[in-house]
């Protein structure tokens, strides 16, 4: 029975591994695609992609586990049952449930993993991943000047370069725009030839400027219609630009925290029975404050003479008194039309406040959904895994085929089924069609 149970995990454990990690990589790859503009053309340094890359590979996990189990089951059960293995264990008096048990065992195990990693470390991994992809969109792209195009890259002025040296560092044709006075272009420098390079901690970077000329237009304060334009020429002349800007700042973690994937399933319970606590108080609050509006004094007098004024009103729709009513009969019917104009005014303000409460109620909802939605997700990966090993495994046995043909096919369309179900399920809640 060791022996059997020995072949069963080791046939199944490098399919797993195997399909988890072309799984991660697929996955991996479409994020890549998804963001490679953000990516590319800002410098960044190797330890921070290593570190984004590393943080998104983990957020693949809750899709590639369930593929790469689906997967492998087929494949082990598949060949079991392609090279006859299964026709003699099951000669030899054993059921398809007892040849299953430890890989079964290494499913559970594998279910009770799933929900560890789901509700105590990928929501950390959505923190450093979410942070991090946020402070790398944000940076601008890297100092990058090329010939004969406008660079406006460094935050208040415009560089024009019309020819760079193989080195790098020495240039011709030089136009250097001033905007920092956010006066428009009154300030201009250029230069026939000149150096450019960055200082040793890439803080600053440093031009120098060979036989040019600045120009520079000056508006006379006593007049703004008339601008004086000042020229002056220079031999070599020194310009320091601030690449600040060009560096990576990290934001505070702590602004990502609120975000509902970043909380585990303590911190969703205890969010959720704050807002549930505070979804019953207003829910208190309007059927007292219904009931207390309803039976004020002020508004109308519940005495019997008022209510069977208001039931002839009402009877009656208060018709308008004729020319020939007698004078005490047109003052009953003036208070009686008073009584319903009291009475739609009080019908029509309870009706703004139900509507009002009622749109509060349903934005107040929307939080407790997505919650909800949180903490169900910590436990789906894990019922994933053990209901798609079910379906796996028999499938193998069915099919008998094993090797990356046929179970791949299988596995794919099984997938996306499971896929396509779970999205539509996921967003009908969060609208409110399906509880």
């Amino acid at each position: 029975m060791r022996t059997l149970h020995r072949h069963m995990i080791t046939s199944y454990i490098g399919p797993f591994l195997m399909t988890f990690f072309i799984a991660v990589f697929v996955l991996f790859m479409q994020f890549l695609w998804k963001y490679v503009d953000d990516l590319i053309g800002k410098g960044l340094e190797t330890q921070t992609l290593a570190k984004l890359f590393f943080y998104a590979s983990l957020t693949t996990f809750p899709l590639a586990l369930p593929l790469a189990i689906l997967l492998s089951s087929l494949m082990t059960f598949g060949s079991l049952g392609e090279h006859f293995e299964l026709v003699a264990l099951k000669s030899a008096g054993m059921s398809l449930q007892k040849i299953m048990m430890p890989l079964i065992i290494m499913a559970f195990l594998t279910s009770v993993s799933a929900f560890v990693f789901a509700n105590n470390i990928l929501p950390f991994v959505n923190l450093k991943m979410k942070s991090l992809l946020y402070d790398i969109e944000q940076k601008k792209p890297a100092l990058n000047i090329k010939e004969g195009v406008f660079y406006n890259g460094i935050e208040g002025y415009t560089i024009r370069i019309e020819k760079k040296d193989p080195d790098g560092i020495s240039c011709k044709g030089i136009m250097i725009y001033d905007q920092t006075q956010n006066v428009g272009n009154n300030k201009v420098s250029i230069a026939e030839s000149g150096k450019m390079a960055m200082t040793a901690d890439k803080q600053y970077l440093s031009v120098v400027l060979y036989n040019g000329i600045n120009y520079e237009e000056v508006v006379d304060p006593k007049n703004e219609t008339k601008h004086t334009l000042i020229r002056s020429k220079f031999k070599e002349q020194s310009v320091l630009f601030d690449l600040s800007g060009f560096k990576m700042v990290r934001t505070d973690e702590g602004l990502f925290k609120s975000s509902y994937a970043m909380l585990d399933i303590s911190q969703i319970n205890n969010i959720t029975d704050s807002l549930q606590t505070e979804k019953e108080k207003q829910i208190s609050g309007f059927r007292n404050n219904f009931m207390e509006m309803m039976s004020e004094d002020r508004i109308l007098k519940p005495t019997a003479h008022a209510m069977d004024s208001l039931h002839e009103a009402i009877a009656s729709f208060a018709p308008a008194p004729a020319e020939n009513t007698p004078v005490e009969k047109q003052a009953d019917i003036t208070k009686r039309t008073q009584v319903v104009d009291m009475a739609l005014n009080i019908v029509r303000s309870k009706q703004y406040y139900i509507e009002s409460l009622i749109s509060q109620m349903d934005s107040d909802s929307r939080p407790l959904i997505s919650l909800s939605v949180e903490w169900h997700k910590k436990f789906t990966l894990s019922f994933a895994c053990l209901i798609l090993f079910f379906v796996g495994a028999p499938l193998g046995a069915i099919i008998r085929k094993g090797g990356l043909g046929m179970p791949v096919v299988v596995s794919v369309v099984i997938f996306v089924l499971f896929f396509i179900i779970g999205t539509m399920g996921e967003k009908m809640t969060i609208e409110g069609v399906l509880p």
